[in-house]
């Protein structure tokens, strides 16, 4: 059972009578669908619809004081507490930034550890990811029976990009970093800040830029942040990379005229070659659009 202590990760917690409604009227997935079963990908957001932080939201069973504790990157941990408590005016809730008592470990094969262990649930992004848990610090150790590296080489493998690695905080839209495709955004819920944009983007389907996943030649990937290039046209930025694959953040209509074009996309100057996971449900570059779905 391969599993890793992801030491970047820290956690805040949000607890009292109020949290749920608090924490719904906030984020982008919708708190009914988070229980101690089941994690739910989430991000707040600037009223301009950016996301200022991505999280994993776990709930903890009634039984040990309930709350919901958020998975986020540990550098912003701070930050988000802090954020939160701007919202907090009079509802009854508590913030805490638990990452010095509190960390994240994840996991991949059966079987997931016990709950004993802690708030243990499958990954909400995708089912091959495994399974993600929040423990007791000085439990963390026993879960590190790999390095985090190899988490980190699997998610990218997997086409699933993390704020803070693949993105920056602020610069943008869930629909760009796929949270629409891996249950990160739920459009059935009730208000939430930047929601109008978001939904907006998602009904007049404007999402022109998005990461996708892509196969570097010669099985090394380019370095964080270079330029993603067509022959003299900018498509966008690399993200992390491992074992010759890495995610880019690019403009798929760009892509997609370059392939058209026979021109090579380069990440960093070396060739890339798109490729599309199976979960991914939007129009890809270099695929074929089907008459029937075309507008107009």
């Amino acid at each position: 059972m391969p599993s890793a202590h992801l030491a970047d990760r820290g956690v805040v917690r949000v607890s009292g009578e109020d949290a749920k409604t608090f924490l719904d009227g906030l984020v982008t997935c919708d708190l009914d669908r988070v229980s101690p079963q089941a994690a739910r990908l989430g991000a707040l957001l600037t009223p301009q619809g950016k996301i200022m932080f991505d999280f994993i939201v776990f709930e903890a069973p009634s039984e040990i004081e309930g709350g919901y504790y958020l998975d986020v990157l540990k550098v912003h941990a701070p930050e988000l507490a802090k954020r939160l408590g701007f919202y907090k005016l009079r509802a009854k809730v508590a913030i805490q930034d638990l990452s010095d008592s509190l960390a994240v470990v994840a996991g991949w094969d059966d079987p997931k550890p016990a709950d004993e262990a802690g708030l243990v649930a499958d990954d909400p992004r995708l089912r091959e990811l495994g399974w993600r848990a929040i423990v007791a610090a000085e439990d963390a150790a026993e879960f590190a029976s790999v390095p985090a590296d190899e988490y980190h080489a699997r998610r990218i493998a997997l086409g699933v990009p993390e704020g803070g690695r693949d993105f920056l905080f602020g610069d943008a839209f869930p629909h760009e970093v796929l949270m629409d495709q891996l249950q990160g955004v739920d459009f059935d819920k009730g208000c939430y800040v930047g929601q109008e944009v978001v939904s907006r983007m998602q009904h007049r389907g404007t999402a022109r830029t998005r990461i996708v996943p892509a196969l570097y030649e010669g099985g090394f990937a380019a370095e964080t942040g270079v330029e993603v290039t067509a022959g003299e046209k900018t498509l966008g930025k690399t993200g992390t990379g491992a074992g010759g694959r890495g995610l880019i953040m690019i403009r798929l209509d760009r892509a997609a005229d370059a392939l058209a074009a026979g021109e090579t996309i380069r990440a960093g100057g070396i060739p890339v070659r798109l490729e599309k996971p199976t979960w991914i449900g939007f129009p890809f570059p270099g695929e074929t659009v089907p008459e029937s779905s075309k507008v107009g």
